[in-house]
């Protein structure tokens, strides 16, 4: 069994007060400390089957431009999600499932694509706007009992499980591969950067705080009790962890490093893009209103999150 990482995006970052301040609030911490920030989503390949992790951001969705003000920005374009899957060396038509961890764009952006994949996905997110107009959804209602300390869980397929994981999202799941002696454990967001999970703390990015709490207590205990390989989304630590094998020592973290950011001025659009979920504000859909003119307690028509969120395109 092979695991692979679909990258698409590199040399973003996560502010320290977005990725620690879920519970203390953001103001507790410093801004200027930005954690390196990615986009990759993931692919097993089981000798039998193709199976992905999410699939990216949709195709054309724009490059974000942050500046000294931004609490995120999910990097710079690599290729498309389906070059980078491409570049790997298969094809659409090979893929049998696609476990979803949750609703966001960026990890749902190209479901449209895989005709063949059986999409499972937590029951409790077939609302999502983003899930509308799928035929091949499969809800999950994590039937097959707990895993370790897990309450809930579905097994996929021998040595694949789908783990509810309620927090980020209230559908919010975790897939963990087990291979070789070792627990990958490929999660959506359950935090954004590694050293909120040594820190043991929540982003601000949740549905559910408490569940969310209940999320990370139940990944920090599963860690320290099983081998685990922590493989993330946002952070470049995800690949780095998944390549060499890195197993997680919650007393002994991995030496930090900063994020390099360059805010060099770029041509306007009008455009924004919410770093939390990859919703377009496009002022020709909102009847010609400008982002800045919305009032400042306006949130994303997605994800609900504030203003803050969003950088332009």
């Amino acid at each position: 069994m092979e695991i692979k990482a679909v990258k698409f995006r590199k040399d973003g970052f996560y502010s320290q007060p977005m990725v620690f301040g879920g519970e203390e609030g953001p103001d507790k911490y410093d801004k200027n400390i930005r954690y390196r920030g990615s986009l990759q989503n993931y692919l097993i390949d089981t000798g039998d089957e193709i199976i992905l992790v999410d699939t990216g951001l949709p195709a054309g969705t724009p490059e974000e431009h942050p500046d000294e003000n931004s609490i995120a920005f999910t990097g710079k374009d690599i290729c498309s999600y389906m070059e980078a899957f491409a570049a790997l060396g298969y094809k659409p038509e090979q893929v049998t499932k696609i476990l979803l961890t949750h609703k966001h764009a960026d990890h749902s952006g190209e479901l449209r694509s895989f005709p063949n994949a059986k999409i499972y996905v937590n029951a409790d997110e077939l609302a999502a706007a983003e899930l509308q107009g799928i035929d091949n959804l499969v809800p999950v209602q994590f039937t097959d009992g707990a895993y370790y300390n897990f309450p809930a869980c579905q097994k996929i397929c021998d040595g694949i499980y789908f783990i509810k994981a309620k927090g980020h999202t209230n559908g919010n799941s975790i897939v963990i591969v087990e291979n070789d002696g070792l627990f990958y454990m490929i999660h959506g967001d359950v935090t954004y950067v590694d050293e909120a999970l040594y820190a043991n703390k929540l982003s601000v990015v949740f549905e559910d705080s408490a569940a969310a709490r209940e999320t990370l207590d139940r990944v920090r205990d599963f860690i320290r009790n099983h081998p685990t390989v922590y493989v993330s989304t946002h952070t470049p630590q995800g690949y780095e962890n998944l390549e060499e094998k890195r197993v997680m020592d919650l007393d002994h973290p991995v030496e930090t490093v900063l994020a390099q950011v360059d805010f060099a001025e770029q041509q306007a659009t009008g455009k924004y893009v919410c770093s939390v979920c990859g919703y377009v504000y496009d002022p020709a859909e909102h009847d010609g209103v400008p982002f800045e003119e919305q009032p400042d307690d306006w949130k994303c028509p997605r994800c609900k999150q504030p203003k803050e969120k969003f950088n332009k395109a």
